[in-house]
């Protein structure tokens, strides 16, 4: 089997971005399948070099085709477009914002063009690109707006969960308006599809409620009777296997158990939530990180693109505290989606 090119691009460089894609670079195992390539600025990944330490050494390119794809070295296609006095680690900056879009840009190029075969990115923030004057939610919208996608959603996953949205970086208040029919249908129909692309053959989705205990028969809302369960119905003669709406109390539970592959939740806190309680783990002792696991994935575009599931860390960023495992498997998810 050939190895699957991916890039990786390397978040804000105020965060811990360039940190954990050294870490993720030192574990021997992902270079069997991949030849993980970072885009990003030497500069830093130079000093998260110095500050681990590693003694990984460095390979600078121009394209990915010039990748070594060998443990032991990091293959970099540097931007060149920030230096270490541009920024300071853990705050925001125009700079720094910048450079990270400037990143996704050249992946989503790269992707477009079939160079590399998926993206993986790393953690940006939300106020420093908006600064730089990108004025985007996130990653997913700016991955939608360039490769000109319209039906698309966020999917997190990791060992024993998996979830995919309805809506995300918007209220409450919206997200409630947003759980309409074709949206809920587009997205089961989603779900199914990722669900075939990494393997699982015959998926069983679960479609969780909006409101307590699924709306009891339109006691606590009408959402379930008059959005959701249409939708559910529509797909269900199209010979998915779909079920619900499953009380939102009870259906992560389920999932984690086996009895479904996926749950379609309707807003952001929804999915989130239970995704975090089971992959971030806190020590009590060190109060430091133990795991920060799970991946995010936009589903529905034309390119493969997972992501940490977790943010800049602005906190801990430059000294040498940021878990890298959620990169680790977001490497390896892009792999399976790719073969």
């Amino acid at each position: 089997m050939n190895k699957v090119i991916i890039a990786i691009t390397m978040g804000d460089p105020a965060g811990v971005g360039a940190e954990i894609a050294v870490k993720a670079m030192g574990r021997k195992e992902l270079y069997t399948h991949s030849i993980p390539i970072i885009i990003g600025s030497k500069a830093v990944i130079k000093d998260a070099i110095s500050f681990i330490p590693s003694n990984l050494k460095l390979n600078i390119i121009k394209k990915p085709e010039d990748a070594l794809g060998e443990f032991g070295t990091i293959d970099i296609l540097d931007l060149d477009n920030i230096q270490l006095d541009y920024f300071k680690y853990g705050e925001v900056s125009l700079a720094a914002g910048k450079a990270a879009i400037e990143y996704i840009l050249k992946a989503i190029d790269l992707s477009l063009e079939d160079r590399i075969q998926a993206v993986v990115t790393g953690p940006i923030n939300k106020e420093a690109i908006n600064k730089a004057g990108y004025h985007y939610a996130g990653h997913t919208e700016l991955f939608a707006e360039k490769t000109s996608t319209n039906n698309y959603a966020m999917m997190l996953s990791s060992k024993n969960m998996r979830v995919i949205h309805v809506s995300t970086h918007v209220s409450l208040k919206e997200a409630v308006e947003r759980v309409k029919e074709k949206r809920i249908y587009d997205v089961i129909c989603l779900a199914n599809k990722a669900m075939l692309d990494i393997g699982i053959e015959k998926p069983k989705i679960a479609v969780a409620g909006l409101n307590p205990h699924s709306g009891e028969n339109g006691l606590f809302g009408r959402e379930e009777i008059e959005e959701i369960i249409p939708a559910i119905k529509k797909v269900q003669k199209e010979g998915i296997n779909v079920e619900g709406p499953i009380p939102p109390d009870t259906v992560f539970s389920k999932v984690m158990g086996g009895r479904y592959d996926i749950a379609v939740v309707m807003y952001h806190d929804q999915g989130h939530i239970p995704m975090k309680v089971t992959g971030f783990k806190l020590d009590k002792k060190t109060n430091e990180w133990k795991s920060v696991s799970g991946v995010n994935t936009t589903v529905g575009l034309p390119i493969i693109r997972t992501s940490v599931d977790h943010g800049t860390a602005f906190d801990i960023a430059g000294e040498n505290e940021a878990n890298e495992d959620s990169l680790v498997e977001a490497l390896e998810l892009a792999v399976e989606f790719v073969i």
